[in-house]
């Protein structure tokens, strides 16, 4: 062997893992590392604004490829502007590993500049939070980061890099790359499972998750359809199975719709593969209760220690999802008749789905949405944050096959944008969409000069109604006609995209969207429709007004 600094040991790590891209601020904390990436061309150096953005691509690339999305920043404030994607990625269960560059190991213990003790830190959002002492033990430190952040519930794992460490020129024996690791599920739990469901009389299935992947939803969707079981998405997974399956019910969450709530406190039996079953999917653990009397849960998830956590499973199943639905998809039991409810679900969907327009809107996103849906192809990646703007593209866009959503499941805000640039570099071919509200597009706007330098291609739809909508009906609910707080005073977004180098173009009815999106899809690059709406329609179910009478009664 041959000496190597810490840094180039650790991008050698990288490559053998199969790393292809990593997303960055840089530091002087680890000038190491952005050395050995000088001569390393088979990773793609993607220089961010702000470390949020950092780890929001990191998260956004690790959902869409299912290996770690790699992030790397500075101590102190890099690693704390950074830690809101690592909660991201924790919520969420995405495959992520952070590297933070940290104080010279003889400074420790003196609040150093910008000195944090990173493992406690990161420790309650982090499925593993350590720091690397020794350069000697990088592979080690390396092999073991995959494993983790991949194995059983997928997650973040955190690494701090102390500077003088990365400098280190020492003997170090490579690792190899880290074998995938699924867990096939029991075959007498499987029969079990076919046998629940001869008893059953309306199933119900809740899809989408930890290790949920393409080949989880093709059979799934296969083995569904077979026996007509309807699909429900949990809270922003609407990408789990394509939406044309004719069984997909539509999705959980904020907003969905009353008869998928009802068909689910109806069923018999839930299946829920995938999902934790949390709050939001469940709408605050009342849809299905975490001791749900009447009904059979069978409960499949890749981490033993999420299964009866929270709730009691009739049929717990720890398996790989990938595994599990290949073998339901071929486990044919010709005692099971096919139900009648999947298609019936589905034809629900597709009314509940289809924009209805609102008399005296003057921009209505429903119609824009559906117009979106005629002009962009199946295989379309839409990526939002948080607001009550996303509402409308999880009730009436339809979701190909994955991945083809990149939404927060953790409600943060300020998380499209950044995803909408690493989409648009992991897909050059793929359209992008990045929708999002003004006050959340401008928690990482600056995102677009990332995007400009790159030569991302996408889209942005920004809604835009001066507040901070979603906490703005929530106020209205409790403190009617009482604003405090919520409102915003905003730049011209569209003069703000043209300073990027992109085009633009401000719409106010909704007559004027279809021929501004005809425009901006006729382009390349940075393309912003800015749309200026109405507070008054708060959601796409209610107004301001509704929201005020209701809370006098």
């Amino acid at each position: 062997m041959t000496t190597r600094t810490g840094g180039r040991i650790l991008v050698d790590q990288l490559k053998i893992q199969g790393c292809d891209r990593i997303f960055t601020v840089p530091g002087e904390s680890f000038l190491a590392v952005l050395d050995a990436l000088h001569d390393t061309s088979e990773i793609d150096t993607v220089v961010c604004r702000q470390e949020g953005g950092v780890a929001y691509m990191a998260d956004a690339d690790g959902k869409m490829t299912g290996r770690p999305g790699i992030a790397f920043v500075t101590r102190g404030p890099g690693a704390t502007n950074a830690s809101a994607g690592v909660h991201v990625a924790f919520q969420d269960s995405t495959p992520m590993i952070l590297f933070i560059g940290d104080v010279a190991r003889g400074d420790r213990e003196r609040e150093g500049f910008q000195e944090i003790d990173f493992p406690a830190f990161f420790a309650p959002i982090a499925k593993w939070a350590a720091r690397i002492e020794d350069a000697r033990r990088i592979p080690e430190f390396l092999y073991r980061a995959y494993r983790v952040a991949t194995a059983g519930r997928p997650g973040p794992v955190v690494l701090a890099l102390p500077e003088d460490m990365l400098r280190d020129e020492v003997e170090a024996e490579d690792r190899p790359c880290v074998p995938p690791l699924a867990e096939a599920p029991d075959p007498g739990a499987v029969q079990a499972l076919f046998e629940l469901l001869k008893e059953a009389a309306s199933p119900v299935a809740i899809v989408g998750g930890a290790d949920w992947s393409p080949r989880a939803a093709h059979h799934f969707a296969n083995f569904a359809f077979r026996y007509g079981i309807p699909i429900a998405a949990a809270f922003r997974r609407q990408d789990s199975v394509d939406n044309n399956c004719g069984v997909y019910a539509g999705n959980l969450g904020y907003g969905p719709n009353p008869k998928l709530q009802q068909r689910i406190r109806d069923a018999d039996l839930v299946l829920a593969v995938g999902p934790r079953l949390g709050e939001a999917t469940t709408d605050g653990y009342t849809l299905v209760t975490p001791d749900h009397p009447g009904q059979t849960l069978v409960h499949v998830h890749p981490d033993p220690n999420e299964l009866g956590r929270v709730y009691h499973a009739n049929l717990p199943i720890c398996a790989d999802m990938g595994e599990f639905a290949e073998m339901i998809d071929e486990w044919i039991d010709p005692d099971l008749v096919r139900f009648s409810c999947g298609e019936d679900a589905h034809k629900e969907w597709l009314n509940w789905s289809e924009p209805k327009p609102l008399e005296g809107v003057k921009l209505d996103l429903g119609p824009c949405v559906a117009a979106m849906r005629d002009k962009l192809p199946e295989n379309t990646i839409v990526c939002n944050g948080a607001g009550n703007f996303s509402g409308w593209w999880h009730r009436y866009w339809r979701y190909g096959a994955m991945p083809t959503q990149l939404a927060p499941t953790s409600g943060t805000m300020g998380y499209g944008l950044p995803a909408s640039v690493a989409a648009a570099l992991r897909f050059r071919d793929r359209p992008v969409v990045c929708v999002a509200g003004d006050g959340d597009f401008l928690m990482n706007g600056q995102e677009l000069a990332t995007a400009a330098q790159y030569g991302a291609d996408l889209l942005i739809v920004l809604v835009d109604n001066s507040s901070y909508g979603t906490i703005r009906m929530h106020q209205e609910r409790e403190y009617p006609d009482r604003i405090s707080a919520t409102q915003l005073s905003n730049p011209d977004f569209a003069a703000l995209a043209r300073a990027y180098g992109g085009w633009a173009e401000t719409v106010e009815t909704t007559e004027a969207f279809a021929p501004a999106l005809d425009e901006a899809l006729k382009r390349k690059g940075i393309r912003l429709i800015h749309c200026r709406t109405d507070i008054e329609q708060i959601s796409n179910a209610t107004t301001i007004s509704k929201l005020r009478e209701k809370a006098k009664r």
